[in-house]
Order: structure tokens, then sequence, then C-alpha cells
């Protein structure tokens, strides 16, 4: 099932770019739009501060609200270690590539 689009470009394409990091979109939760739900829901991810993030329905300024909500997925710190880990194993050689 398809989820509804934002009225905001800018934040549709924010909301977007969390769905293809693997966060959880949820419409509806009280004044918001919806909420984003970080894949990991890990303790060490800053004590759980960010793991939910709420999407406004009308944003004064819908670029900002955009880049923040981009912001939190980029900062998110067990996605970064993840990251992080994937570009280690892609450096890594292959025994294969070392005879």
């Amino acid at each position: 099932m398809t989820r509804q689009k934002h009225s905001k470009k800018e934040v549709e394409d924010a909301v977007k770019f969390a769905e293809t990091e693997g966060w959880t979109v949820l419409l509806g939760g009280g004044h918001a739009w919806g909420k984003m739900y970080c894949p990991y829901n890990d303790v060490e991810c800053r004590c759980g501060e960010f793991c939910i993030v709420s999407i406004w329905s009308t944003p004064k300024n819908p670029w900002n609200h955009a880049k923040q909500l981009k912001r939190v997925v980029t900062n998110c710190t067990t996605h970064k270690k993840k990251r992080l880990e994937d570009e280690n194993l892609r450096d890594v050689p292959s025994k294969e590539d070392q005879e």
C-alpha cells in the first residue's frame, strides 16, 4: 500500500530519502502529518532521542523542515556505523583478489 504524499515537495523529497535509508513513515500522530521511525531503534543511537521524528503538516519554511529531516537521517549514529562497516568491507580485498 502506498502512503499519501506530503503537500510540500521539499518535505516529500526528504521523506522519500528517509524511506530509501530504511526509515519507516507512518501517517498521523496528533498535529503532525506523520512520523519517521529509525530502522535501528538502538539504545546507543543518541539515547533514543532521535529515533522518532515528527513530520509537520504545514511547516513555516518547508525547505528548512526538509533539511532538518534529512539531517536527522544522515546523522543517525547507528546508521553511520553501519555505513562505515559496509564501506570497510568493500575496501578489504577478497582472497581471490590477493592471489
